[in-house]
């Protein structure tokens, strides 16, 4: 599946093209804010992105996921029109577009739930949330209703009424059918019906044939959402903290044990073959930049991201190192940005989406631990007629490592430069190799 091969490039597009915050219902699709995307094609391209997964972009109260309408782009970012002619450039571009599937809540001003404030058991759409008449909530509507997580800004669905499913999917088959899109991330998928996820399998099967399904998930086993009547992946959060507190903590042993535990050749490994969504940072979290305490660090926490088995995705503005720290709220993880910088940092990004790109190994290879130390981390991965092994130097002083490459040299498909294995060898300060080995 294409997935398994892609980089990810996520956009929140309420946040970067400047849109204000609340959604006050006026009509300001004359600025057609979506449109600055366009200017982003080029360097998507030059970074090595695959795939724009593009956060919620309908029309809705606030951020994105408290839906009014699954139907209209919101206001605040332009026109329907406006965003097919960003997903007409992205495609020409051979980038491929995924959405943010919001299908678990809506948002007060959802217009099924309007209909129901004003008509209360009157209303034909009543079953279409978890409501009661007999109780009242903190907005007076005169009836209690479930929030997501005890959030009353967000409804819950009622995904078992067939009507919800039908009114979702055909929205779902409305996005394929305007803007051609390749898949969706399910947002809070851990919380979704499995009934629900299950048909909505079977509705991406039979919509495209390599149709993408992403959910959103935390803790626990992650194979009760990623399977063959659920997604096709889901988000890596297990390996999201040691992604970064491995370098913080002078602890690589945290994130090789998550890395075998996942991927490794044992028995009780869960998820060998499988390409989970990998991240540094995204629109919850604090930027990469602003969580590391040593800068440095940033150039081989991507190397790792780009090594590891699973699909990588970059956060707009974070491939040039840009900061936002989560304490701050939610906005400021979502800047507006007028145009795409480049910097070192970017330029090593491309790097290694290229090299990945370039290697069956990287991208669909098995995992092994060769050398894990304190500050030092090599793996192997391996697929037939190729090995390549990932090496991560955390640490500001060289590293000498004695290890059993089983070959004499490489060739390091970063730089391009060959390696000899013969006496060890020297990890440069923050570094990351892809060693593409000779045999």
């Amino acid at each position: 599946m294409w997935f398994d091969d892609a980089v990810l490039y996520q956009i929140y597009p309420l946040g970067l093209c400047g849109a204000p915050l609340q959604n006050d219902g006026t009509d300001q699709t004359g600025q057609h804010r979506i449109l600055r995307v366009l200017d982003w094609v080029e360097h998507l391209q030059k970074l090595g992105a695959t795939c724009v997964l593009f956060n919620p972009l309908f029309d809705s109260d606030a951020h994105g996921y408290d839906t009014r309408d699954y139907n209209r782009v919101d206001p605040r970012l332009g026109t329907n029109e406006d965003f097919r002619q960003v997903c007409r450039a992205l495609h020409e571009a051979g980038i491929r577009v995924m959405l943010d599937g919001v299908f678990n809540h809506v948002g007060r001003g959802f217009w099924a739930f309007r209909d129901v404030q004003q008509k209360r058991w009157d209303s034909p759409y009543k079953d279409w949330f978890h409501l009661s008449f007999d109780g009242n909530d903190a907005y007076d509507d005169g009836f209690w209703y479930e929030g997501w997580e005890g959030c009353y800004d967000l409804v819950k669905l009622n995904l078992q009424n067939p009507a919800v499913r039908d009114y979702l999917f055909d929205a779902v088959r409305g996005w394929v059918r305007d803007y051609e899109i390749d898949g969706l991330r399910l947002d809070v998928a851990y919380c979704l019906d499995p009934g629900f996820l299950s048909d909505l399998r079977g509705l991406a099967n039979e919509i495209k044939p390599d149709f993408v399904l992403v959910g959103e998930t935390l803790h626990g086993d992650y194979n009760r959402w990623m399977n063959d009547r659920a997604c096709h992946s889901v988000t890596n959060y297990e390996c999201y903290k040691g992604l970064y507190s491995s370098f913080n903590s002078g602890n690589m042993h945290e994130i090789a044990y998550s890395l075998n535990r996942q991927f490794g050749s044992e028995p009780w490994c869960l998820y060998p073959g499988r390409h989970l969504l990998n991240f540094l940072d995204n629109h919850d979290v604090s930027r990469i930049a602003s969580i590391l305490t040593q800068p440095e660090t940033i150039y081989p926490a991507y190397g790792l991201l780009f090594g590891m088995p699973g699909t990588p995705a970059v956060y707009y503005g974070s491939e040039w190192g840009i900061q936002g720290d989560k304490k701050n709220g939610d906005p400021s993880l979502r800047p507006a940005i007028e145009a795409p910088e480049e910097n070192a940092l970017t330029r090593w990004i491309a790097r290694l989406a290229a090299a990945r790109s370039a290697s069956e190994a990287l991208r669909h290879g098995s995992y092994r631990n060769v050398m894990v130390q304190p500050k030092q981390l090599i793996f192997e991965r391996k697929c037939e007629g190729e090995r390549v092994l990932v090496a991560i130097n955390a640490d500001a002083a060289p590293c000498h490592a004695h290890f059993n490459a089983e070959c004499g040299t490489a060739v390091d498909l970063i730089t391009g430069k060959p390696h000899d294995f013969g006496g060890g060898s020297e990890l440069p300060p923050f570094s990351c190799a892809f060693w593409k080995m000779e045999r």
